[in-house]
C-alpha cells in the first residue's frame, strides 16, 4: 500500500474496445454525442450522430482502426498504460488512468486509486491533453469533475492546466524531434487536431479577442488562457526556437476535421499541395496528441503519406508521439512530485 494520502490520474482520449463495427459505433456514439465535440442542441445532435454520422462512419472506421491495432489491443491504450507504468516508477503515489471515452472509465480510474489506499484524500487529474480545447482538455476535466461530484466521493479533486509552453514539456518535445533533423529534409509540417472556429470563439473567456482582434493569437490577452489556436502557434514557436529552426522551414496544419468552418489551413489539402511547391523531402508531427492513436497511426502516417505521395513528393517521415519518451516521463514525474512535495510552481488549476 502506498502511504501517501495522493493518487494521480492520467486520463486520454480512449478508444473502442476492438475493431468490431458494433464497438467503434458504441464509440463513436459516446464520443460524438460529446455537447462539446459536437455543440448543437441535442435533439439535432442525435439525429445528427445516431442517424447519419455513426451507421456512415462505423464500417470506414472499424477498417481503419484494424491497419493500427496491435496483438496487445488499441495503442492509445496499450502506450497510455506503459506511461503509468513509466511514470508509477519515479513517483510514491499510485496512478490509474482513465478514458474520456470508453475505457477504462473515470469510476474505475477513482476505484482503482481507492483500491490502493481506502483513506485516499486528494487526486491530481493529469490531462493527456497539452493544449486547451473545449472538445478535449475541457471535456475531460468537466467529466472527471461530473463524475467525482455525482459519486460523492470524499477526497478532493484537482487539476493540471494546459502545459503547451513549460519549458520541461517543451524540451522534451523538442528533444523527441531532434534526431529526426539530421535527415535531409525541405520542411517540418506540425499537424495539430483541428476544431471549428466556433469553439475558438465560445472558448474566449473574454468576449471579444479571439478571431475579432487582428493577429489576435499575438495580441497579449486573458483568452489565451483557453484558446487553442494561440497556444499551437506557442508551442510552434517554442519548440522551433529551441531547434533553431528556420521560420521558412516549418509550417502549421490542422487535421481531422468534421464539416465547415474548422481551422485552416487542412492538413489533407496542405499535403497535396507541398509537393508542387518544392517540397519533396516532409517531417511531420502531431504535438496536440501525447501518445499515438488512429489519427497519427492512420491518418497522418498512412493516408497522409499516400496523399504526399501521389502528389509528388520523394519522402515522407512521421515523428513519433511523445510516447514514453524519458523527457516526457521525467517531466510527468517532475510536476508530480512538486504537486506531492506542495511546490508553489506546479500547473495546478
Amino acid at each position: 500500500m502506498h502511504p501517501t494520502k495522493k493518487g494521480i490520474i492520467l486520463m486520454n482520449l480512449g478508444s473502442p474496445d476492438s475493431t468490431s463495427v458494433k464497438d467503434v459505433q458504441k464509440y463513436l456514439k459516446e464520443f460524438l454525442m460529446d455537447e462539446r465535440v459536437i455543440d448543437v442542441p441535442y435533439f439535432f445532435r442525435l439525429l445528427l450522430i445516431k442517424g447519419i454520422i455513426v451507421p456512415f462512419r462505423a464500417p470506414k472506421s472499424a477498417e481503419a482502426y484494424k491497419t493500427i491495432w496491435t496483438d496487445a489491443g488499441s495503442p492509445l491504450i496499450v502506450l497510455t498504460q506503459q506511461l503509468k507504468e513509466a511514470v508509477q516508477q519515479h513517483i510514491q503515489m499510485p496512478v490509474a488512468v482513465a478514458m474520456r471515452y470508453g475505457n477504462p472509465s473515470p469510476e474505475a480510474a477513482y476505484q482503482s486509486l481507492l483500491d490502493q489506499n481506502p483513506d485516499l484524500e486528494e487526486v491530481l487529474l493529469f490531462p493527456l491533453y497539452p493544449h486547451y480545447a473545449m472538445s478535449s482538455y475541457e471535456t475531460a476535466v468537466e467529466y472527471m469533475k461530473e463524475v467525482h461530484q455525482k459519486m460523492n466521493y470524499k477526497f478532493k479533486l484537482k487539476t493540471i492546466k494546459p502545459y503547451y509552453n513549460h519549458p520541461e514539456y517543451i524540451q522534451a518535445l523538442a528533444n523527441s524531434i531532434q534526431p529526426y533533423l539530421q535527415q535531409e529534409y525541405d520542411h517540418i509540417l506540425f499537424s495539430y487536431h483541428g476544431i471549428p472556429e466556433r469553439h475558438i470563439r465560445k472558448s474566449d473567456t473574454t468576449g471579444f479577442h479571439c478571431l475579432q482582434v487582428k493577429d489576435c493569437c499575438n495580441v497579449p490577452s486573458v483568452a489565451h488562457q483557453t484558446c487553442y489556436r494561440h497556444q499551437v502557434f506557442e508551442t510552434t514557436k517554442l519548440v522551433t526556437e529551441a531547434l533553431q529552426i528556420p521560420k521558412e522551414k516549418f509550417s502549421i496544419s490542422f487535421q481531422s476535421r468534421l464539416g465547415k468552418g474548422w481551422l485552416l489551413p487542412f492538413t489533407d489539402k496542405r499535403l497535396e499541395e507541398m509537393p508542387a511547391q518544392g517540397i519533396k523531402k516532409l517531417l511531420i508531427l502531431c504535438p496536440a496528441f501525447v501518445s499515438d492513436c488512429l489519427e497519427t497511426l492512420e491518418e497522418i502516417a498512412e493516408r497522409g503519406k499516400e496523399s504526399f505521395m501521389e502528389a509528388g513528393g520523394e519522402s515522407y517521415t512521421t515523428i513519433p508521439c511523445l510516447n514514453t519518451q524519458p523527457l516526457w516521463i521525467a517531466a510527468i514525474s517532475k510536476w508530480v512530485n512538486d504537486y506531492k512535495m506542495g511546490e508553489k510552481n506546479m500547473l495546478l488549476s
